[in-house]
């Protein structure tokens, strides 16, 4: 699965789980704070209510009585405000607000708070993996390298006998010899055909066995993987161990006589059996 692919699975995927989380961490919270009475206590609220009616219906009397007096006998200016003994400002005929109804509040606000923090943190960790996994449009490893003049990369490879080695791309390039195309069309993708054709492959350094980076072994002229003792040929077909096809590969551009590493796109190595050179071994192995 491409990491395109991967990318549009997982995105929805997080933003759905974040929320979910900043959802259940609200209702949790607000449960928790406001709690629940048991069957006793609704029971003993209920008898306590009930008894307590009759005297709540005798002392408004009493205070609506007291009330009509006091009116009469207040001066004009006696509608300002007051302040109450929790420091606030009552005015006459207004009820005081009900602390439970500001402790609510400043519950709401602590909890929308930690639940804003954590989507706040939750969303930066989210765009930061997405930009590490994201691969890059241009340069560096995920995107597409240059790797230098064609001419210089076959006058270097021929003069110390060994690949083109381009650390950016994790990868080495080897010329392709023209008397294979033949085969080569039959065995390798379209992707990486136009590589050949201008004699060049590039060849990803990751052994397909157990990941290890694969040196070139000098002596014997092959790629020979130290971890588990793998050999591949000059241009990557699998020649021996336990690797289960030959060395990946990355298509290559060559514009004018810019050679440019398409690391973005990884092509499968070729099955066990399928060579397209005949290279054997030149010299003692170093595995």
């Amino acid at each position: 699965m491409k990491a395109s692919t991967v990318l549009l699975i997982a995105i929805p995927v997080l933003l759905v789980l974040a929320g979910l989380l900043a959802v259940a961490t609200t209702i949790s919270r607000q449960r928790s704070s406001t709690g629940s009475l048991g069957r006793e206590a609704r029971k003993a609220d209920r008898s306590e209510a009930g008894a307590a009616v009759a005297t709540i219906d005798e002392s408004e009397a009493a205070r609506a009585r007291a009330g009509e007096a006091r009116q009469s006998l207040e001066p004009a200016g006696a509608g300002k405000p007051v302040l109450s003994a929790a420091g606030g400002l009552i005015r006459f005929g207004e009820a005081p607000a009900d602390p439970e109804t500001l402790g609510v509040n400043r519950r709401q606000f602590f909890n929308r708070s930690i639940v804003g923090a954590q989507s706040l943190a939750w969303g930066g960790f989210s765009v930061a993996m997405i930009a590490f996994l994201w691969p890059s449009l241009s340069g560096g490893f995920g995107g597409k390298v240059r790797a230098g003049n064609r001419q210089d990369i076959l006058g270097e490879i021929a003069e110390k006998k060994q690949p083109f080695y381009v650390p950016e791309a994790r990868a080495y390039i080897n010329p392709y010899p023209e008397a294979a195309l033949g085969r080569a069309k039959e065995a390798y993708s379209e992707t990486v055909l136009p590589g050949l054709e201008a004699g060049l492959i590039a060849i990803f350094q990751k052994c397909v066995h157990l990941g290890c980076r694969v040196p070139w072994c000098q002596t014997s002229q092959w790629f020979e993987c130290p971890c588990h003792g793998s050999k591949y040929n000059r241009v990557g077909e699998k020649k021996g161990g336990p690797a289960p096809r030959g060395l990946d590969q990355f298509p290559i551009e060559v514009s004018g006589d810019t050679v440019t590493i398409d690391t973005g796109t990884v092509v499968q190595g070729l099955a066990i059996g399928v060579e397209t050179t005949g290279q054997e071994a030149e010299g003692p192995s170093c595995v």
